[in-house]
């Protein structure tokens, strides 16, 4: 099966190029390659909405770059979002790019050009390279990329009530993905369904980056933190795509949407009345679920709020004192042994319980074979889960990732950067052990320090996911 775009010729004589693995939307491993990136979307629409014209053509939708090609010919400019794990296939777009349109402007952003300018700006095809959010200088740039300089910084919103809606058609679209649509319960714009509600799903922002500063993520580095939407407007929003495509469930992509409990104590008031309470994905903390249990009960309880997302990362009060999680093994538990008890509150009721989506990160430079363990005890501990499991990555722009750049111990580089889960990251680690204890090795050990608690099976090696 084969997923072409369906371009009779150009419109514009300005390219988008959507950015990915190739193939991610031919034969993806899952529904999760083949979910939209919203800053393209918000940044195609302000462009849009101002009378500027653009074509769209995706890495993820061709398979080979020969097969790429015809879709790049003929235009005067190219507009990509950079993020670090698709700098590699950034790169070698925008070679070909210019190879195919020689007298062409390439004008690049994203998280990328923020991190790791001096990379950007080795590549002598970027023309220009926006550091920063691109929402207040899209317009101007695109317009008169000769007024800018080659490396500048971007404006942001103050917040995100000034944010247009997303025109989701302006996603990439490819054609004959019946397959898809009958796998994944597919309806074009809306997202596939992954297993965590019912299709078709709904994705949105409510809020942007989140405060804390943990030292494996570079988010804080890329953008401050904005105003967050409106409870009205995320609302009006969801109720519009029902309206217009047909919602089955929803998916808040915050980063952090368990935070500012004034926000969160209109959002419970208003969710379950004004709209069809459709069942959420969303991210919260282990001690902000500590901190305000009874909002996130009553939240869990009348919103629908059905996989929690948390990003546990370690079950060492070691491991998270070095990563700065500003969280400890008590917030662990707390969180844990509330969600348990929801799920059976709710199953007893025949409602359906809510579950753990479990950020898990292992192969943390420092970390010992008993930190591992305690890690996996506690995944053990969770009733109703989904693991997210990866192997930690030094990405730039984070505190450890710098430092470990720095030291020369990162296996990342500007030519591989990626998203694979199973591929060793960082020098010094041994990985193997990682893989026997995912694959069941070290269970009689792990299961000696549950006492009498334990839910989990012991085989993960299966739920690795990209990092």
């Amino acid at each position: 099966m084969t997923f072409l775009f369906s371009r009779k010729s150009p419109k514009s004589r300005i390219l988008w190029l959507d950015l990915g693995d190739l193939g991610d939307l031919v034969h993806p491993r899952g529904p999760h390659e083949q979910w939209q990136d919203h800053g393209l979307g918000l940044l195609r629409t302000i462009l849009h909405q101002n009378g500027i014209e653009t074509d769209i053509a995706s890495t993820r939708a061709v398979t080979s770059w020969e097969e790429l090609k015809p879709q790049l010919a003929g235009y005067d400019m190219l507009l990509m979002n950079v993020r670090s794990y698709t700098f590699p296939p950034a790169l070698k777009a925008a070679k070909l790019f210019k190879q195919l349109n020689p007298n062409s402007l390439i004008l690049a952003g994203g998280m990328h050009a923020t991190v790791a300018p001096d990379e950007m700006e080795a590549v002598p095809e970027f023309d220009k390279i926006c550091m920063g959010a691109g929402e207040k200088v899209i317009v101007d740039l695109v317009r008169d990329p000769s007024a800018f300089p080659r490396l500048f910084q971007g404006e942001s919103a103050r917040s995100m009530a000034e944010w247009p809606m997303i025109d989701r058609e302006l996603w990439p679209r490819p054609a004959g993905g019946w397959r898809m649509k009958r796998r994944w319960k597919w309806h074009w714009p809306m997202e596939l369904e992954c297993g965590w509600g019912p299709g078709p799903v709904a994705t949105i922002l409510t809020s942007r980056v989140c405060p804390w500063q943990c030292v494996f993520c570079n988010e804080s580095s890329y953008i401050k933190v904005m105003g967050r939407r409106s409870v009205d407007q995320v609302i009006d929003e969801l109720n519009f795509l029902d309206r217009k495509y047909g919602v089955g469930s929803v998916v808040i992509h915050d980063s952090m949407f368990f935070q500012q409990p004034s926000w969160l104590e209109e959002w419970l008031e208003k969710y379950p009345r004004q709209t069809k309470r459709w069942t959420y994905w969303a991210a919260g903390r282990a001690d902000t679920v500590r901190q305000w249990p009874d909002l996130f009960q009553a939240l869990v309880r009348e919103t629908n709020w059905r996989t929690i997302s948390i990003g546990f990362e370690s079950g060492s009060d070691r491991i998270l004192k070095l990563l700065n999680k500003e969280s400890n093994e008590e917030d662990n538990t707390f969180a844990i042994d509330l969600v348990n008890r929801l799920g059976d509150e709710l199953e007893a009721k025949g409602e359906q319980p809510p579950f753990f989506w479990s950020n898990i990160m292992l192969g943390i430079p420092g970390e010992t074979h008993e930190d591992a363990f305690k890690t996996m005890r506690m995944l053990k501990r969770m009733k109703r889960v989904m693991p997210s499991i990866s192997f930690y990555a030094p990405y730039p722009g984070s505190a450890l990732g710098y430092q470990l750049i720095a030291e020369g111990k990162s296996l990342m580089s500007k030519d591989d950067y990626h998203r694979f889960p199973d591929d060793e990251k960082v020098k010094g680690v041994d990985y193997q052990f990682y893989r026997d204890m995912l694959a069941g090795k070290y269970d009689d050990e792990i299961n000696k320090g549950l006492q009498a608690v334990r839910h989990g099976s012991g085989l993960y090696q299966d739920v690795l996911v990209k990092a």
